[in-house]
């Protein structure tokens, strides 16, 4: 494939983020790709699990009907109607189309959560900030959703990015076909991997999906490019996988793979993404779930044995 045909290859982004310095090592530019076929009920990017733009709508920012009536002058479909509060209502089942309605929403009370964008039109974002790449270590972080839900904008955007000398890290899900990994890694510095639960009924109760091919995925991506760095990463949910137990399964599995030592980070529950859902007009279902420092201090402490001494995983008493 040349440069010129990576260039043009395009795909769904919802944000590009700059300056970040948790998503791979030094400084990174992290480009949100759209799609993802896990429907965790924590998720913080619910914008990210659709492959299409949507709809969004904060409410804190309408400025209300009686200073504007550009929406519902406009819309079309019935989907905007006059709320009790002196606002808007958006019936998002109707409104998903109208994605005009954003541009003219004075206050940007409506979003548009998705952009069609080329490899050329991610890069030249990424490359704003290359001196800071160079002086840190960093480049160029694949996010979302999942990265390789659109697998040829995804090998498009890493082998583009090699081809410029930009340092690639991917954060991924790993519930993807083998054969899309096998062909984008060769271009990854550093990958992201997720693993949630060693259990496959939990996962399946708490994702919607199974977790095998997730687990068969990080087994062959060890054989296959054993010095790869991978940094495994667990979300630590409330009633979910917040068990030493949980982790200590997790570090069992992780140890015994193959290839170069993975490293390993458990993070923190947090609510922070839940407003998009408001936005999304989707409800969050974990919006009672607390993670009590203490016990995320346990966690840790098997977490540290593990990236440290090297140890196997303690087993709970």
């Amino acid at each position: 494939m040349s440069s010129l045909l990576d260039r043009k290859e395009t795909g769904m982004v919802f944000s590009i983020q700059k300056f970040s310095v948790h998503d791979g090592p030094g400084i990174r530019t992290i480009a949100f790709l759209k799609g993802c076929p896990l429907r965790c009920q924590w998720c913080s990017n619910p914008e990210s699990q659709s492959l299409k733009p949507q709809i969004g709508y904060n409410r804190n920012k309408c400025i209300g009907f009686e200073k504007c009536t550009c929406c519902i002058e406009r819309s079309v479909t019935g989907a905007i109607t006059r709320g009790e509060d002196g606002k808007i209502d958006i019936n998002h089942d109707l409104v998903k189309d109208s994605f005009f309605l954003a541009d003219e929403c004075p206050s940007k009370a409506i979003i548009v959560y998705g952009e069609k964008q080329s490899v050329d039109d991610v890069l030249k974002r990424v490359e704003e900030d290359d001196l800071f790449y160079a002086r840190s270590g960093g480049g160029m972080t694949l996010s979302g959703g999942e990265p390789f839900a659109q697998p040829e904008f995804a090998l498009a955007l890493l082998r583009e990015a090699r081809h410029r000398r930009i340092d690639t890290a991917v954060e991924s899900c790993g519930a993807c076909k083998w054969e899309i990994l096998e062909k984008c890694l060769p271009f990854v510095n550093t990958l992201m991997f997720d693993i949630k639960s060693i259990n496959t009924e939990k996962h399946i109760e708490y994702t919607t999906q199974s977790n095998e091919r997730i687990l068969g995925n990080l087994k062959k991506l060890k054989e296959k490019f054993p010095n790869l760095a991978v940094r495994v990463r667990t979300p630590v949910i409330p009633g979910f996988n917040d068990t030493q137990e949980d982790i200590a399964a997790i570090i069992d599995f992780i140890s015994a793979l193959s290839g170069k030592k993975c490293e390993y980070e458990i993070l923190g529950y947090h609510r922070m993404g839940q407003p998009k859902y408001t936005n999304l007009g989707r409800d969050y279902l974990l919006k009672d779930a607390v993670l009590d420092d203490a016990r995320l201090n346990e966690l840790q402490a098997l977490v540290d044995a593990y990236n440290y001494q090297g140890t196997p995983a303690i087993e709970p008493e």
